[in-house]
């Protein structure tokens, strides 16, 4: 192979390990792989794609609530809290979806349903975690924008103030954020996709030992 790529070999079998680390099956690795490794990287690339020269420099007049202003033609995708919306409910979406997949729908609804007569105390905890996993998407979309709006903005105030030198330290940096939000968000979704599809089966093991113990 050439060096360019055993570098992305080196690159994928380093993910690879690291997602599976979490999940400590390999069959559920390999399943939910390809899922991780493309939100990792699309967000990596695209926090990095934001400091390219022109990104948020070259601008054109508009019109922007009522008033003329410049406005930049070229945006990190990142900065926009639509981008990020999306990329949370793929997630999210993922979440549900190999829960059900691998549980079953019955047995997957059982988490959040559960008949008030029957048990009171898990019918509300089966509310909390349905509004988790609402708030996830929330925590998701604006952790990601909050994190690479700020940082554009930073850049740009920095490159007014002092172009040209002043704004490399700050570079560096945006590269380590960006890197670093690419494996927050994966990670975030390959844990939740391992409680989606192990953490009712412990609980249902934990249960069937208490009743055989007592």
């Amino acid at each position: 192979p050439s060096r360019f790529q055993a570098a992305v070999e080196l690159v994928i079998t380093a993910l690879y390990d690291l997602f599976a680390s979490v999940f400590h099956d390999d069959r559920l690795a390999r399943q939910f792989f390809p899922l991780v490794s493309t939100i990792f990287l699309f967000i990596v690339l695209g926090n990095w794609m934001g400091i390219l020269p022109g990104i948020g420099s070259i601008t054109i007049m508009g019109m922007h609530e009522g008033h003329e202003m410049a406005i930049p033609l070229f945006r990190s995708m990142n900065a926009d809290v639509n981008m990020t919306l999306v990329i949370a409910l793929i997630s999210m979406f993922s979440v549900q979806f190999f829960g059900v997949y691998e549980l079953g729908v019955f047995s997957y609804s059982s988490k959040f349903f559960v008949a008030p007569w029957k048990d009171p105390i898990h019918t509300f905890v089966g509310l909390l975690e349905l509004t988790g996993e609402i708030s996830k998407i929330i925590s998701f979309t604006f952790r990601l924008f909050g994190n690479i709006f700020a940082g554009e903005v930073l850049l740009i105030v920095i490159s007014y103030l002092v172009p040209y030198i002043a704004p490399i330290p700050f570079l560096g940096m945006e590269l380590f954020v960006g890197l670093v939000q690419g494996l927050v968000f994966a990670l975030l979704t390959t844990v939740f996709l391992k409680m989606a599809v192990t953490e009712h089966e412990a609980h249902e093991d934990e249960k069937a030992h208490k009743q055989v113990a007592a």
